[in-house]
């Protein structure tokens, strides 16, 4: 039977794991490509198993997966040895992974080939869940728009009115209201994109605008 490691052990450990990547790192730096074959010898599986757990398709994580470590040795002479390599490739897998399915939500035939090869389903419960989840998140990206930027926007989806309508009763251009829709829109749809751990169940639930 195993003994549990004491903390102290623990730590210890941690350092070494840490001062070992700060080596290969900084040969890493210097174009080193065996450095290269050890780092992602060591950590691709564990990427492989977190580009999974946000997109749910084997083949797109497998992609991410070899995206991350092409990023790095692009990278590499930019690489800070002394800082957590860990952390850092799973930064550039959490924002891959995310721009692909940010992607995959505004294109119609990669959102269906990614829900073919995915064995996440949802029963009504959690439809209902994902769906007052969003319905919130969508509350929360409005209400954090400045006020006018804010008012212009319900005006035009809440109220329905046009364009026209809306300069005459503000008193601002049409252009001025159009730049701001498009500001607006553009605000909510990054701050949807930042709750990336849901973005891709709520690939199924029709965007509001």
């Amino acid at each position: 039977m195993f003994s549990k490691r004491s903390a102290t052990e623990t730590y210890h450990l941690d350092k070494k794991v840490i001062y070992i990547d700060e080596k290969l790192v900084s040969k890493l730096q210097k174009g080193d490509e065996h450095a290269y074959e050890l780092l992602f010898n060591k950590y691709h599986k564990d990427i492989y198993r977190y580009a999974y757990s946000l997109i749910k398709s084997k083949e797109h994580a497998e992609e991410v997966v070899q995206e991350v470590f092409v990023k790095v040795w692009l990278k590499r002479a930019k690489l800070k040895p002394e800082l957590s390599f860990k952390s850092f490739l799973f930064t550039i897998a959490k924002n891959t992974a995310y721009d692909f399915l940010v992607k995959a939500s505004k294109d119609q035939k990669l959102k269906q080939h990614v829900f073919n090869n995915t064995s996440v389903s949802y029963s009504p419960v959690e439809n209902y869940m994902l769906n007052t989840e969003y319905e919130l998140l969508k509350e929360k990206a409005i209400n954090s728009l400045p006020p006018k930027r804010k008012l212009i926007f319900e005006m035009s989806r809440n109220e329905g009115k046009s364009y026209q309508d809306i300069s005459s009763e503000l008193g601002i251009t049409t252009q001025t209201v159009k730049n701001q829709m498009s500001q607006a829109l553009g605000s909510i749809s990054i701050f949807l994109e930042s709750y990336g751990g849901i973005t891709f169940m709520l690939l199924q639930i029709p965007y509001f605008f």
